[in-house]
């Protein structure tokens, strides 16, 4: 659909990532929102309930799809435990239904990820779930994931070395950092050498552009000493991009913050499921990781998420922890994404504080809250208006938008 020039919707209760609001009128031009401002004698497009599009922290939407056999779904990649160059956007097909039903109830943008087989399984790339195709999906090469706990360590019969403890899984993981590490102090080195030699001859009698060719090419040599895996490994540990990193069991999650003291990593705890004390949450706010918590209202099917339950919930509001909110598509259906938030509310939490965990609080975990996660100007035009409170176990979309673009009306 063409852009509209011009939008005006009234919302009789604007939630707007962060806060609650009666009586506000947003104006759209194109697809931006242009202002937000007292209700006054507007003629509107639209009315109703509003809140900011909803945003899925963590799924694996598009690659393992609906209605398709185990065996042609691609959520996990069997070939080695290190494969931090797999990008997930490569294995996703648009044509995946969840994509419809994500978008019918707000669901326009999620983090993918590959699965949890392999100690580092790919990148975490933040996509639209609104567009045709991959042309136009992408938004940020966010991160990377990782795996600790049970999944890596239940992968014997995949290819490359499988340790099946997790001592082992965890030596494993740290010598492959150790030696990357390793490996680039001593390119550092060899870098330095060469260019204390060729400043010695540049006083002497390099010319300036001679000096520029020489100092190419020791660029270039020492680009070349690394290999795709090392560079993206040297991401995770220079802390540039952040590692997704699965974890569960309190043990587990514990180690998890040994690993990002030791090597600096830029890391958030996915899952957390099975956390049933207030201090772990506490501990990892107290080394500055934030959860993506979930899947929230699913079967645990593990030993390792022996102590999961909705009740933890309470625990992680009580605790210091920031947190956002996940599907693991398809663990928990991507439109159920709002549903999760029942165990909250359950809690306690007030509504706009709900609300926030799947708009605002997860755009600034990702990274994109300076164009998404709330209803304010200059942000980008993707908006739900709802037909009653969207925490009604009832409501519906009448309007669905998507950076300007109408993509539903009156779902039902």
């Amino acid at each position: 659909m063409a852009k509209n020039k011009k939008i005006v919707i009234n919302a009789k209760i604007l939630f707007d990532g962060k806060n609650k609001y009666e009586n506000r009128a947003i104006i759209i031009e194109n697809d931006k929102i242009v202002e937000v401002r007292n209700k006054k004698k507007l003629k509107a497009d639209y009315e109703g309930f509003v809140t900011p599009a909803f945003i899925d922290a963590h799924s694996h939407i598009g690659l393992y799809r609906d209605g398709e056999p185990d065996n042609e779904q691609e959520g996990n990649d069997i070939t080695n435990q290190f494969l931090p160059f797999n990008d997930p956007l490569n294995s996703v097909y648009f044509d995946d239904k969840a994509f419809k039903d994500a978008v019918d109830f707000g669901v326009l943008y999620n983090c993918i990820v590959p699965g949890s087989g392999n100690l580092i399984a790919g990148k975490a790339m933040i996509i639209r779930n609104f567009v045709e195709n991959r042309k136009n999906a992408l938004i940020k090469d966010y991160g990377y994931k990782m795996a600790l706990g049970f999944n890596p360590r239940s992968t014997l019969d995949w290819k490359g070395i499988r340790p099946d403890t997790r001592m082992g899984i965890y030596a494993m993981l740290e010598d492959k950092f150790d030696k990357v590490l390793q490996k680039q102090a001593k390119a550092n080195l060899n870098k330095g050498k060469a260019v204390r030699l060729l400043n010695k001859k540049k006083n002497d009698k390099l010319t300036k552009a001679e000096y520029e060719i020489e100092m190419k090419e020791i660029e270039e040599e020492y680009k070349l000493t690394f290999t795709n895996e090392d560079n993206a490994i040297l991401e995770i540990l220079s802390g540039k991009k952040i590692a997704k990193i699965h974890v569960h069991k309190e043990d587990d999650v514990l180690y998890l913050i040994k690993l990002v003291k030791k090597y600096g990593i830029n890391a958030t705890a996915e899952h957390t499921g099975d956390v049933f004390h207030k201090s772990i949450f506490n501990e990892l706010a107290k080394n500055n990781i934030p959860i993506v918590y979930g899947p929230l209202g699913g079967i645990g099917g593990k030993i390792e998420l022996a102590h999961s339950s909705y009740k933890s919930t309470k625990l992680l509001m009580e605790s210091n922890a920031t947190y956002g909110l996940m599907t693991d598509h398809p663990v928990i259906w991507a439109p159920n994404l709002r549903d999760s938030l029942k165990y909250f509310l359950i809690h306690g939490m007030k509504e706009e504080e709900a609300i926030s965990i799947i708009t605002y609080k997860n755009a600034k975990l990702l990274g994109i809250d300076d164009i998404l996660g709330t209803i304010e100007k200059d942000k980008l035009a993707s908006l739900v208006v709802w037909n009653k409170n969207p925490l009604h176990l009832g409501a519906y979309p009448v309007m669905v938008m998507g950076e300007g673009k109408i993509l539903r009306k009156n779902l039902n």
